[in-house]
């Protein structure tokens, strides 16, 4: 099932557009700020976002900047403003198409999978500006690389999976080197120093999302 991030001040718009999408199975994400927006997609992950332009406090026209500046999230531009220029400057801004409202069902179902199909799929977690892609197996933070060893990789996607959940050292070691593996506390704790060292170092504030949960083990903290 596609996820498909919904943004317009105005609830009613949004109602009317899940009651269009949802039976074409889409879920819908509903979000009355272009901030709120943001702050969602910086811990869940959307395949594809209806954004207005006319909206209080940051437009989005500046949302669709922001964006682009870190996730590569297709964009649809859903808007009453239809000049040339606004149809410009929206896809000059990393929009992926523009539609004019008052739509039509169909043509806009249509724009959708047509964006859809042209974006390549990939599957990863995403949080506050890391996304983890499984396909690849490689973690970016405002799409720049990290270099993880494939065991800082499966560890970094138990955490990413699973925030708020604490982890004890037995089970890391069972988890990712696996049964009847000779591995010592001590190596958790260095591939644990090592990963906050290189998120670190890419600019995350590592300290205050990778916890050391004293006498037990880790856990990765979320505010969601």
């Amino acid at each position: 099932m596609k996820t498909i991030l919904l943004v317009d001040d105005e609830i009613g718009l949004l109602d009317l557009l899940a009651l269009y999408l949802v039976p074409r199975g889409y879920q819908c994400i509903k979000k009355t700020s272009a901030l709120e927006a943001i702050s969602y997609i910086r811990n869940n992950r959307v395949d594809i976002i209806l954004l207005d332009i006319m909206m209080p406090e940051m437009d989005g026209w500046e949302a669709a900047g922001e964006i682009r500046k870190h996730w590569d999230i297709p964009i649809i531009m859903l808007t009453a403003r239809t000049e040339k220029h606004d149809i410009i400057k929206g896809l000059g801004l990393g929009a992926d198409d523009y539609i004019s409202k008052p739509f039509d069902e169909e043509e806009l179902v249509a724009r959708i999978e047509a964006v859809l199909r042209r974006t390549p799929q990939t599957t990863g977690v995403s949080f506050e500006g890391l996304f983890l892609n499984e396909d690849s197996y490689e973690l970016f933070h405002q799409k720049k690389p990290i270099p993880l060893t494939p065991k800082e990789f499966s560890m970094m996607s138990l955490f990413l999976h699973h925030p708020n959940k604490v982890f004890t050292r037995d089970h890391l070691i069972t988890t990712i080197w696996g049964h009847g593996v000779p591995t010592e506390d001590r190596t958790i704790d260095s591939h644990v120093r090592n990963l906050r060292d290189k998120l670190r170092k890419s600019g995350f504030p590592a300290e205050d999302h990778l916890i050391t949960v004293w006498g037990v083990g880790y856990k990765w903290v979320s505010s969601e």
